[in-house]
């Protein structure tokens, strides 16, 4: 989803992973050994994410949302650009760059004291109660997912009839098994990638298509059933 909106994504062979090594960038560890290197990563992640626009794939899930027809949206994404466009229930498994945490006194800082502080410190932003320094509420590597997340997005899954996998390759374990859970209680799953993904031969449709231009022909189709009384 996000790339259409000009975010580069991680694993592709452009992708940030293939410049910048996760390990020194995106670890738990790698934060606490030197969190001026991985905030140095982060200053510039917020940068691109907050100067990205959501595109017409947000916008077509937003409206398939407003019409019933998505019970609620499952994202690896970190840039909140689904809460951004107006979909109400999003599910973000790997947090999002919204808040950042104090590792002393777990404080919370809005994204936009966050934004300042990046710009009055040159280094690493430090909490405004403690001076403890500050992560992004986002999920490293070594850490596990939010619980209530994870919960919530298993529930969606266990209780829809179709899941939709828009631009993942279904890499990323556990949000890479939903599909298992929706197929094993007689669900279905469509697939619209870019690219094989590790589901294909087990969907109900897999599409390779632009993402954005596909869901806005969905709203389209779906719009003109309501014209006609379908």
């Amino acid at each position: 989803m996000a790339t259409e909106s000009g975010i580069p994504d991680f694993r592709s062979p452009t992708g940030i992973w293939a410049s910048l090594d996760p390990m020194e960038y995106a670890t738990l560890s790698a934060f606490r050994r030197d969190p001026a290197k991985v905030w140095w990563f982060y200053r510039k992640r917020i940068e691109m994410l907050t100067a990205a626009e959501p595109n017409q794939g947000h916008v077509a899930l937003r409206e398939l949302e407003r019409c019933g027809l998505i019970a609620g949206i499952v994202t690896q994404n970190i840039d909140m650009l689904h809460t951004r466009v107006g979909s109400s229930n999003v599910v973000e498994v790997h947090g999002s760059i919204r808040t950042s945490s104090c590792q002393s006194c777990a404080r919370e800082h809005a994204l936009s004291r966050v934004q300042e502080l990046l710009e009055e410190q040159d280094a690493v932003p430090v909490c405004d109660s403690c001076g403890g320094i500050l992560k992004p509420d986002v999920v490293f590597f070594e850490e596990q997912l939010p619980a209530p997340a994870i919960d919530a997005a298993t529930e969606l899954a266990e209780t829809s009839a179709l899941m939709l996998v828009v631009g993942s390759a279904l890499e990323v374990h556990p949000v890479a098994g939903l599909p298992d859970r929706v197929v094993s209680r007689g669900g279905r799953v469509a697939v619209l990638n870019l690219g094989p993904t590790s589901f294909d031969r087990r969907a109900a449709l897999k599409l390779e298509l632009e993402a954005g231009a596909t869901l806005a022909r969905v709203v389209d189709l779906v719009d003109g059933r309501a014209e006609d009384g379908r």
